[in-house]
């Protein structure tokens, strides 16, 4: 960004015109690096004062994002008995790269929440249903090698005793903490509904011990997360732990999708809480899994697929009051990103470049439903200038837009000559 208005600056010295000048004509067709005094429309003070510019290659919070295949996980051909899907942070330590995740592996494929009734104790009702906690590890974030389970589902009654899913990670005063969804029944008996609890270790190999409670829990009857404590996503910044976290809500059966994602904020001295929930929350209004970084002294937050906001990236100042950033595209889905600074109460935010995520329905076939991890790589780094992650049109074949077509309903309305 620093080059392109060293550009522009030079540019404009060149066609004869200063930004001190009273420019009251139009709009002048050299943009003004910095904003100019003279009215403006709304379009265009947005992106100036939002978005950093009217290109956005010169946006440091404008990426492309691009996809790796990993190498190191079995499937077991796809039959749907095995998934790997939600990967917390990454993390780097003891020389080599580490990342938990969401891991099923069970004797058949799910029967479907819409069949959560048909779930046992062998058979889940979604892909994360009968889930245990696994790591795996890396020295190059390519190549993968599975650890085994750290978090086991705990014996029942305790929290997590159906399912942990959806972990992530939080280094704090030496130990390891990860959080994680427990959920005591089969999603689908009555929605997705859980709270958030958390083990701890002293080395991220483990072992881990289970706290045993509920660290984050549902809120009161009648409020907006009394149902899910989804996602929830730990991060250090004035000296306490920030953790985000997602829920569904506004549940309304006439409507298809028949509720919203929003994101809110619970904030602790202690790993262990109490977590006080934030009075404004929710703080982003869109989003369908929960992805942060710290970023010079605020905080960014990749907004992805769900709400009016979706497919944005957003920007916080003071950790709580987000404004969109940018608009990008295929953005990875529940993105575990390596964020080096995630724990060091930075006031300097370097970004990040590069983490893990998951495809879900990999076999492109909702009967043999399964997810896989994936890398993907960007440039939303203070500390790197990749002009090949900035580029802005992405061209699909016409097979892919004749793959979301008309549905047999539509083409029948038209057939009968309706609108």
């Amino acid at each position: 960004m620093k080059r392109l208005a060293a550009i522009l600056i030079g540019i404009s010295g060149a066609a004869g015109w200063s930004l001190a000048e009273d420019v009251s004509g139009a709009f002048p067709f050299l943009i003004p690096p910095e904003k100019p005094g003279r009215p403006l429309s709304a379009a265009v003070e947005r992106a100036y004062d939002e978005y950093g510019g009217f290109r956005p290659e010169s946006n440091e919070l404008f990426t492309e994002f691009k996809y790796t295949e990993l190498k190191g996980f079995d499937y077991n051909g796809g039959d749907a008995t095995v998934s790997r899907r939600d990967p917390s942070k990454v993390i780097f330590a003891n020389g080599k790269y580490y990342v938990w995740y969401t891991g099923r592996k069970t004797p058949v494929k799910p029967a479907g929440m819409s069949r959560a009734h048909l779930a046992t104790d062998e058979v889940p009702s979604a892909d994360w249903d009968l889930a245990d906690i696994w790591y795996a590890t890396s020295t190059d974030g390519f190549t993968w090698e599975e650890q085994g389970i750290a978090v086991p589902r705990p014996p029942k009654p305790q929290p997590g005793w159906r399912s942990v899913t959806t972990t992530d990670i939080l280094e704090w005063e030496g130990k390891y903490y990860l959080y994680y969804q427990a959920f005591m029944e089969a999603s689908g008996t009555r929605g997705d509904f859980c709270p958030v609890a958390v083990s701890y270790a002293d080395s991220p190999d483990g072992p881990w011990t289970p706290h045993g409670k509920i660290v984050i829990p549902n809120g009161a009857p009648g409020e907006w997360d009394q149902f899910s404590i989804h996602d929830p996503y730990p991060l250090v910044h004035d000296g306490k732990i920030y953790l985000y976290y997602k829920a569904d809500f506004d549940k309304r059966p006439e409507l298809k999708p028949s509720k919203v994602r929003m994101q809110g904020l619970a904030i602790a001295d202690n790993p262990l809480g109490p977590f006080k929930k934030h009075p404004l929350n929710p703080v982003i209004n869109s989003g369908h899994e929960t992805t942060l970084f710290p970023f010079k002294e605020g905080v960014a937050a990749l907004v992805i697929k769900d709400g009016m906001e979706r497919n944005t990236i957003q920007y916080a100042e003071d950790w709580v009051n987000f404004e969109i950033a940018s608009m990008v595209e295929l953005m990875p889905v529940a993105a575990g990103p390596f964020v080096p600074d995630a724990f060091t109460g930075t006031k300097d935010g370097r970004g990040i470049t590069w983490g893990l995520a998951h495809f879900v329905n990999a076999a492109d076939d909702w009967r043999t439903n399964y997810s896989i991890l994936t890398r993907f790589d960007c440039d939303l780094s203070l500390d790197l200038d990749d002009q090949e992650m900035k580029g802005h049109f992405k061209q699909y074949s016409p097979e892919h837009y004749y793959r979301h077509g008309l549905s047999g309903k539509q083409r029948e309305r038209h057939s009968l000559g309706r609108p």
